[in-house]
């Protein structure tokens, strides 16, 4: 059999149902693969003898006959989602030694569909960061150049499944966090819509944006994995009472027909040409699939970056007030009194992006300050989402680039945020209108770096996104260009 690194989800759920291989097998060889693969940083921390145990039971269902979307597949995820067993840092020193209390809701959707979980990936401290560079842990490396960055802030998850080291994985999306790195790593990622998946158990960065995302090689792995973490969960306020479709069906059904939306907005000065001609020349073979492409105005979007980084911000340091010393993760020693303890705990617990976000979070809902930024930037956020409802009138899904250029050097941009920051730009509006959102690899640079195409639909259609996917891959092979090993 074809070693695991290089088959996908659907491929290994066929090769183990026809009893060609069993999940400790298929195990053992990820973990070998994972342990060889340590180049890329991906892992904060790798679950040996747990996944055996999983896998080994997993085996056991497959002996009685059992059957499960997921059963004895490994599975990646993001260290800011608890899994029992594990760690979950966040990336960070304040949660250097915090072990998960219970399973997130996604945890449980996954054991519940016999996926082993293999272990926890790498990511930006708390999820604040573009390119996986603010990780107490240390950078990860984009396997088509160590040179250079996966993206962030799910990075770990992204270059682990473009790397072969898992088939798929789990990532948390704020403000582009799966889809830039799936695009700086040539893989698919998805950020379904808000509240399609529940948040409970996932570290919270910014609760009104936040949402779990998934990764994977290919249209079909990747909805597969969608299907089993969607869903309605009474522990999540924000979850909303809706069935999620099969997403599967929907890579079929082609695209003649549908109206994709090209926003100009989009296509602005900044933009690498090269990410350009990409992405349009996807559009126009999306195009003689049998699509329309129209002209879309968002209008708001040059205001979408700014509103987020006040309101993201603001979320972040209401969020992350618990992390004090007191009830749980780094505390400093010996502190003189509370205010020492509040404050060396925070200053040495906390990187420089964290804190970072955590004082212009402070300042925004300050007093004198909150209705200057903090309420305006909510204003503008209702209607940065009026303009997707009112472009959603003329479109069924809209196209655009997923990142203004593809992978940048590892410290290119650290020391200066706002270059970081502007990463997220094509990414950002998605995450304040609230909405579904998918990066499909769509072309290559000159450098032999992956660029990807993003897909917005509407509120509780991710099927349309699986529709244009399933077309479009179809019909190229951008999705299957790997790095040599």
């Amino acid at each position: 059999m074809t070693h695991p690194s290089q088959l996908g989800i659907g491929d290994l759920r066929t090769a183990l149902d026809g009893k060609k291989t069993s999940s400790v097998e298929v195990t053992t060889a990820l973990l070998e693969t994972i342990n060889a693969g340590k180049k890329y940083n991906a892992f904060i921390e790798v679950s040996n003898e747990q996944a055996l145990s999983q896998a080994k039971a997993a085996d056991e269902r497959f002996a009685r006959g059992e059957r499960a979307p997921l059963l004895g597949i490994p599975i990646a995820i993001k260290d800011n989602i608890l899994a029992v067993g594990t760690k979950t840092t966040c990336a960070s020193k304040i949660l250097g030694n915090f072990l998960s209390p219970y399973d997130a809701t996604v945890t449980k959707k996954l054991r519940a569909s016999g996926a082993v979980i293999i272990g926890k990936t790498n990511m930006d401290e708390f999820a604040m960061g573009s390119s996986n560079e603010t990780s107490t842990y240390g950078s990860v490396k984009n396997p088509w150049d160590l040179d250079r960055v996966p993206g962030g802030s799910s990075g770990g998850s992204a270059a682990a499944t473009l790397a072969g080291l898992v088939p798929g994985a789990l990532g948390t999306d704020t403000g582009g966090s799966v889809r830039q790195p799936a695009s700086l790593c040539g893989i698919y990622g998805l950020k379904p819509t808000y509240g399609r998946v529940s948040r409970y158990g996932v570290v919270a960065f910014a609760s009104s944006l936040d949402q779990v995302g998934t990764f994977a090689r290919s249209a079909a792995d990747l909805a597969s994995l969608t299907e089993v973490i969607s869903g309605h969960d009474a522990l999540d306020s924000t979850s909303v009472a809706k069935a999620a479709p099969a997403y599967s069906s929907a890579l079929t059904k082609g695209v003649k027909g549908l109206r994709v939306g090209v926003p100009k907005e989009y296509f602005i000065k900044g933009l690498d040409p090269e990410v350009e001609k990409a992405v349009l020349t996807a559009i126009r073979k999306i195009e003689d699939l049998g699509a329309t492409a129209v002209p879309v105005s968002l209008p708001h979007t040059e205001h979408s970056l700014a509103v987020y980084y006040v309101l993201a911000p603001a979320e972040a340091s209401s969020n992350l007030a618990r992390f004090d010393g007191i009830r749980y993760g780094f505390r400093i020693p010996e502190p003189k009194d509370l205010k020492d303890l509040y404050y060396r705990t925070r200053s040495e617990g906390f990187g420089k992006e964290v804190k970072r976000r955590i004082m212009v979070g402070a300042f925004v809902l300050s007093t004198g300050y909150y209705d200057a930024y903090y309420l305006r930037a909510q204003k503008v956020r209702t209607l940065i989402a009026k303009d997707f409802t009112n472009a959603f009138t003329q479109c069924d899904v809209i196209a655009s680039p997923v990142a203004p250029t593809t992978a940048f050097k590892i410290g290119e941009k650290m020391n200066d945020p706002i270059a970081m920051y502007l990463s997220d730009v094509f990414t950002i509006p998605v995450n304040l209108a609230g909405l579904p959102s998918m990066s499909v690899p769509c072309g290559m640079d000159g450098k032999g770096l992956p660029i990807g195409l993003q897909l917005i639909a509407k509120p509780w259609d991710e099927e349309a996104l699986f529709q244009v996917a399933g077309a479009y891959e179809a019909a190229t092979n951008w999705h299957s260009m790997r790095p040599a090993a």
